[in-house]
Order: C-alpha cells, then structure tokens, then sequence
C-alpha cells in the first residue's frame, strides 16, 4: 500500500469528491429529447436559461437594424406564428404542455444581407436574417430553417451545449455562480452555444446528433403547421450550392453534407403523416 503525504491526500480527496459530485449530478440532471426519446444532460434549470436569454435577446435587437420592408416582415412573423402554433401543439401531444408556458414567441427580422443565419434562442426569442431570404426563396422554404431552430429549442439542444460548456471550461459550476464569477465568459459562452454570435465569428457548432434531431423535429413542426415537408430537400440542396469553399454562418453551425439531405429523404415519410396542408 502506497502513502500519500496528508497534503497530496487532501488534493486526490478534492478531486475525487469533485468527480463524485459531477457524477451524481449527470445522473441526476438527464432529460428525455421529444420524439427521439434520446436522454440528455440539462444542468441549467429552464427558469435561469429564460431570464439570460431576455437580457441577450434585447441585447441583439438594441445593436442590430431591424428590416423595415414590411412584406419581409410579415412573411417571418406569419411563418414563424403558424411554427409556433405547431410547436405547442406538439409539446402537448408529447406530454410536454407545462413547457408551454416558457415560450413567449417573438420573431424578427435583421437587417443584414451579408449573414445566412437564424436562430432562437430559449423561451422562443427567434431571429432570422435578411442574408438566408434568397435562399428560403418562399415560406416553405422559411419554416424548414424555423421550425429547425426552434426544433433545437424544444428538444434543449442548448440547454445540453451550455452544461456540458459549463462543466468544461467553468469547471462545472452553476449558471448563477458562473455569471457571477465570470460574467463575460459565461455570456460568451450563451451566445456562441444559440448562434447568436455567427457574425463575430464565434460558433460552437451542433453536434451530428443535435441536428439529426432537429431536423426531425423541424420536419414535423413544419408539416404540423401545414407546410410540405418535402420542401426542406430543395431548401437544403440550395444552402449547400451557396457553401462553396467557405461556408455562410447557417452552414457553419449547421452542416449540411450530401449525406444529410439522404437523411432528410429518408426522414420525409414520417414528416407526411403529420402534413395536412393549408
């Protein structure tokens, strides 16, 4: 048997405590992805991701410009209502209606022709920009990016990205106990995990898995809300002619190979049963 010097043995106990600690909390802090059934690891509670998520959310807006072109508009509030719609329908065909009373849906649009990007952040805060129009083309088009977006929104991929962030670089501390140690990092940290900060170049991209998820998810939220499902294969077909050697920022954290849009074919008849069309 080896002996440690009482100091060395005070540091092993820390970390092993550390490590016990950060054990029970994974297998305590696991939640079930809708539609998939996938168990992932939520640390954040919802109620705290909410009240970050309002403060950079209006953060966005106050240093964005806001499209004027009120046909633009209407089409990303009118697309983004009817996902909406769908979306709590779905949380309550998935028994996840006490879920509902977390989003208070607002869509607008940026004014930014250079950046192809949309995101929503926690509690239905979405933002589409101006840059991805040409590539939706027409609202079909705009609700597979939509009801992508707040596909990762139900299903908490940000949730899992922003825990799994804060164990790694944090060291495993609390959302309130990180925004108060390191306000700035951790609000880094927020955005980069919600694509917020796509223009600066700051991007923690999904994981294969996320998106396959979300573009399930996306595909039934957008057949639900009475757009063809089918419409994502052309919309994906577009984005990937417009990557070329460097990417746009929507490419950036969501790729989009030939292999996904085979997935997304195989994806379609699920998707069907769902589209009643409007």
């Amino acid at each position: 048997m080896i002996m440690l010097p009482i100091k060395e043995n005070r540091v092993a106990s820390k970390i092993l405590g550390a490590c016990l600690i950060g054990a029970v909390l994974m297998l305590s802090a696991c939640a079930t992805v809708p539609l998939t059934g996938r168990e992932s690891l939520r640390l954040v509670s919802d109620s705290e991701l909410l009240s970050l998520s309002l403060k950079q959310y209006d953060e966005v807006l106050k240093t964005s410009k806001l499209s004027h072109d009120s046909a633009k508009v209407q089409m990303v509030k009118r697309t983004g209502e009817r996902i909406a719609g769908a979306t709590e329908q779905f949380l309550r065909d998935s028994g996840m209606e006490s879920d509902i009373k977390n989003y208070k849906w607002e869509f607008n649009l940026i004014e930014d022709d250079k950046t192809v990007n949309a995101w929503c952040m926690p509690g239905g805060k979405v933002a589409v920009y101006t840059g991805i129009l040409p590539l939706t083309q027409d609202e079909t088009g705009l609700s597979v990016v939509v009801g992508h977006e707040i596909a990762h929104a139900i299903a908490k991929h940000g949730n899992e990205r922003m825990s799994e962030s804060l164990l790694v670089q944090l060291g495993g501390v609390g959302l309130s106990l990180a925004l108060a140690k390191q306000p700035a990092a951790t609000n880094q940290i927020f955005m980069a995990v919600y694509g917020a900060t796509a223009n600066v170049g700051i991007l923690l991209p999904y994981s294969r898995l996320h998106e396959s998820e979300a573009d399930r998810i996306g595909l039934v939220l957008m057949a639900m809300a009475g757009y063809d499902p089918r419409g994502a294969i052309p919309f994906w077909q577009r984005m990937n002619q417009q990557g070329g050697s460097r990417p746009p920022e929507f490419l950036s954290t969501h790729p989009a190979p030939e292999t996904r849009i085979n997935h997304l074919q195989s994806l379609i008849p699920e998707a069907m049963k769902y589209y009643r069309g409007k």
